[in-house]
């Protein structure tokens, strides 16, 4: 009987020992493998740490537009005039959150025309908007919802850098938050030849999509370094150039609109010879009844020196004359024929269409 039992117990040991390694024996054991830890993260290779900083300030916007509406313009960063919007009955963009009372910024070109618009947070939560103000020389808007919100840190425009890390948010062709990764390709880039200073971009070869429009730009430490706004594109997809409205612009457009409901411009009234090559600005044209007009300002005048800074492109005086808040006088030191003279120019308040 302990034989036996002796036999049976052996018996069994064998079999076990048989079933266990016998896939190996034939070479026919299907192996998956899979990990139980979880990745060692290399913070030089991964950014989900910026992901889940900002995407609490990025948001998805959805919108019900008019097909019959004919008056909305905005600038195109390809384009110097203002152009008249395309319509589709519906539309989506992205937007950023910039405090903590619910002001959201996007693309005016997002939102133009709109008969509803619609905001989604990370969450999947709907809220209904107010526009608080739009400034289509920039190609940007600021909408509010009614809740507390978590805003994304702004950075500085100081430093941004070619060949920085640069990483794209928003909500690209509807599919949901998404996040690209590029770098800083160019700053202070002036797509159309003689455009206004307040129309330049940074530069990104991180992908972006239709649907982007209005969403983040952000650097490696999770600050808004600019407001996805436009691509060019041989494909009508992401090539790899993409422009942002830079954080200095859309700071200054935040707090404008936010404190006045618009952003306020200072305006002269005059136009200026882009090929001109000599020391200063070449006036070539101005506004009949114009500020500048009536300070005795004429065409073929170079401005030296404006509130005692001297210019020497045209930018420059754009800035100057922009930041002037309008009922304040502006000194110009303008050379006619040989003659040096002072003028002083009382700033109106630029409309669109005055521009």
């Amino acid at each position: 009987m302990r034989e036996i039992r002796g036999y049976i117990i052996v018996g069994i040991i064998t079999a076990v020992i048989i079933y266990m390694i016998s896939p190996y024996m034939f070479g026919n054991r299907v192996q998956i493998k899979e990990s139980s830890t979880k990745p060692l993260q290399n913070k030089a290779h991964s950014y989900a740490d910026v992901f889940k900083k900002v995407n609490k300030s990025v948001v998805s916007i959805y919108t019900r537009k008019s097909t019959t509406s004919n008056n909305v313009y905005f600038i195109d960063p390809r384009k110097k005039a203002l152009i008249k919007k395309d319509y589709s009955p519906s539309g989506q963009g992205s937007g950023v959150i910039v405090s903590n009372q619910g002001h959201v910024i996007t693309n005016f070109h997002v939102i133009a025309g709109s008969d509803e618009i619609l905001i989604r947070d990370y969450n999947g939560n709907e809220y209904g908007t107010a526009i608080i103000g739009i400034d289509p020389l920039t190609d940007l808007a600021i909408l509010k919802i009614n809740k507390s919100t978590i805003p994304i840190t702004l950075g500085k425009i100081e430093n941004i850098n070619i060949g920085d890390i640069a990483l794209a948010i928003g909500n690209p062709l509807g599919v949901g938050q998404t996040i690209t990764l590029g770098i800083i390709s160019a700053t202070d880039k002036e797509v159309t030849p003689n455009a206004y200073a307040y129309q330049r971009y940074v530069q990104t070869d991180a992908a972006i999509n239709p649907g982007n429009s209005g969403g983040a730009l952000v650097n490696s430490n999770g600050e808004l370094i600019g407001i996805n706004t436009a691509i060019i594109s041989i494909s009508g997809g992401a090539d790899g150039i993409g422009f942002a409205i830079p954080i200095d612009i859309a700071k200054n457009v935040i707090s404008e609109i936010i404190e006045n409901g618009e952003v306020i411009r200072g305006y002269v009234g005059i136009s200026a010879e882009p090929n001109y090559r000599g020391i200063g600005i070449l006036v070539n044209g101005v506004v009949s009844n114009s500020p500048a007009d009536k300070a005795g300002i004429r065409a073929n005048d170079i401005i030296k020196k404006v509130n005692n800074i001297s210019v020497t492109e045209i930018k420059e005086i754009q800035k100057i004359i922009g930041m002037v808040r309008p009922g304040q006088n502006l000194s110009m030191y303008i050379q006619r024929n040989k003659n040096i003279m002072k003028v002083n120019v009382l700033v109106s308040k630029m409309d669109y269409k005055s521009r």
